[in-house]
Formats: structure tokens, C-alpha cells, sequence
């Protein structure tokens, strides 16, 4: 058990394996990546973060140069080395080394890195108990981009605005926008509810569309309940009765404070679990699905 790294399909030692100090993933950032968790060691819906990977990628203009079949196999090859009971796993394309300078101009060959590691085990008492928030209000590195809202790796600002809320006791740091809307978490989707309507942040204003937010509001409609896409302002936050983040590692996570600011009762409220549960239920059906 432990960690395991490919690097273009082949499999290194992860304490040795390297990429050039030239290439624009290093040097710039300049790379887009995915992170999934493994359920009974099956990479869960990696036919979604891999069509997001693709998306990423087109965005920020990297070609990704093989099939689905062949990145697929690569996951698994990881998977398998690092031999984790649960595994993280994190697949990054970079744009590779080309001449220094931020043009992209010139031949492109883009680089595959796969990362496999065991799973965090967070404290049961997170789900139990629920967490803090604290608001941030800082520019994330593609806000004002065409590419906002993809997931790239540049995630300085994402670090920041989380070490500003782990200093004030809070759990996830929330951005805000600079006309006061509230964005997303540094690695998680925004929930809110309010006398049983729940609403999140639309993708409109340069969030990322979660995989584990989107497979919530499916699960959502699959139970009866309905998630509006709308702005949402810090007001709405200390006024909800219930909040949680959404994020592929930890699926949905109750939040019972906000900038100190007690959420409904101060305890993890009932439609939180509901959609938990449903969003059980939707990843199991999923992941049958990709086991077929």
C-alpha cells in the first residue's frame, strides 16, 4: 500500500519521478487536472471527470494527444501499483516544454502525470458535528478569463483564501466575488437551504461545475426535491437553515457556521442528510453503471 505515479503511461518510482524544470506546468501552472476516489477500488465516475478533463483542456488550449480507452488504462495501472484499499487518484495533463515565455505559439507535445494515493479518512465527527465556513474575498487565477470556471492548476488563490479561513477556525474558505456573490469553496460546491429550498451558485458566474454537484442535484430531483441555480449573497448564508459543500472526496459535508455565525440550529439539518443519501444512492447506481 501506498503511492504509486505514471508519467505518459509509464509507471515510475514515486519517490524519483520527475518532469522537466521546463515544463509550462511547473514553470506557469499551465495544466488542467481531475481528482476522483476509488469505491470497493473503482475509480468513481471517471467517464464524467474525464469528459471534464477534456473540457479543461480544450479551454486552455492543451491537446490531449490519446483516446478515453488509454487514459482509463493508465488510472487503473496507477490504481493497481499504489494497491490501496481506496485510493485518491489525480490525473494532470500539462502543456509540456516549449520555448520559455507565456506565447503559445509553437509545437505542442502536452504531458500525462497520474497520481494514486490511499484516501483520506476524515474525522466521522465532521459529518456528525458539521463544519465552519468562512468567507474570502479574493480573485481567483481565471476569474475575467474565457477559461473561468475550468479546472486548472493553478490553485495559489485556492491555498490563500483556505489558510485565511483555517486561521479564523473555519473548515473551507468561501470566495466572493467582487460584487459580493458568493462563489465556491477553495476545493468544494456551495449549498444552501432555506425553509426547505435548496439553492446553490449558478455556473454562470465562473464556478466550476462540480462532478459531485451535479450528481446532487440529480440525485435531488430523483428524490422529489428541486435545487434552484441562483445568485447568492452572504446575507443568504447567515440566514440559511441548513448549508453543506459538495466535492469528490468527501460527497456532501454539513456546514453549521459561517464567519461565526451560528446556521439554523447549529447542527447538521435534515435535508443535508436527505441529500446525502440520495447522492448514495445516485453513485451507487453509477458506479453499476461503469462496471458494466
Amino acid at each position: 500500500m501506498g503511492s504509486a505515479v505514471s508519467i505518459d503511461g509509464a509507471l515510475v518510482d514515486p519517490g524519483a519521478a520527475s518532469i522537466p524544470v521546463l515544463d509550462r506546468g511547473f514553470l506557469y501552472g499551465d495544466s488542467a487536472f481531475e481528482v476522483t476516489r476509488t469505491y470497493g477500488g473503482q475509480p468513481f465516475a471517471l467517464g464524467l471527470h474525464l469528459q471534464r478533463l477534456r473540457h479543461s483542456c480544450a479551454q486552455l488550449e492543451i491537446p490531449v494527444d490519446v483516446d478515453d480507452a488509454t487514459l482509463r488504462r493508465e488510472v487503473r495501472e496507477v490504481l493497481d501499483a499504489a494497491g490501496n484499499e481506496e485510493a485518491y487518484v489525480r490525473v494532470v495533463v500539462t502543456r509540456g516544454v516549449t520555448a520559455l515565455g507565456l506565447s503559445l505559439e509553437g509545437e505542442v507535445r502536452s504531458r500525462r502525470v497520474m497520481v494514486a494515493a490511499p484516501l483520506k479518512r476524515h474525522d466521522p465527527k465532521l459529518w456528525e458535528e458539521g463544519g465552519g465556513l468562512a468567507t474570502v474575498a479574493i480573485s481567483r487565477s481565471l476569474d475575467g478569463t474565457g477559461a473561468a470556471g475550468v479546472k486548472a492548476s493553478n490553485y495559489l488563490p485556492n491555498i490563500l483564501s483556505l489558510a485565511a479561513a483555517n486561521r479564523r477556525g473555519a473548515y473551507e474558505a468561501i470566495s466572493v466575488a467582487g460584487g459580493g456573490e458568493l462563489l465556491e469553496g477553495s476545493t468544494s460546491n456551495l449549498f444552501l437551504v432555506h425553509g426547505g429550498e435548496v439553492s446553490t451558485p449558478p455556473l454562470s458566474v465562473g464556478i466550476l461545475g462540480g462532478i459531485t454537484r451535479r450528481l446532487v442535484i440529480e440525485a435531488a430531483a430523483e428524490d422529489g426535491v428541486t435545487i434552484r441555480e441562483r445568485l447568492l449573497f452572504p446575507p443568504d448564508l447567515y440566514r440559511a437553515d441548513e448549508a453543506f459543500i459538495t466535492s469528490s472526496t468527501r460527497e456532501v459535508v454539513p456546514m453549521v457556521r459561517a464567519d461565526g455565525v451560528p446556521l439554523g440550529d447549529g447542527r447538521p439539518g435534515p435535508m443535508t442528510r436527505r441529500l446525502h443519501a440520495a447522492f448514495r444512492r445516485r453513485a451507487d447506481a453509477l458506479l453499476a453503471e461503469e462496471r458494466v
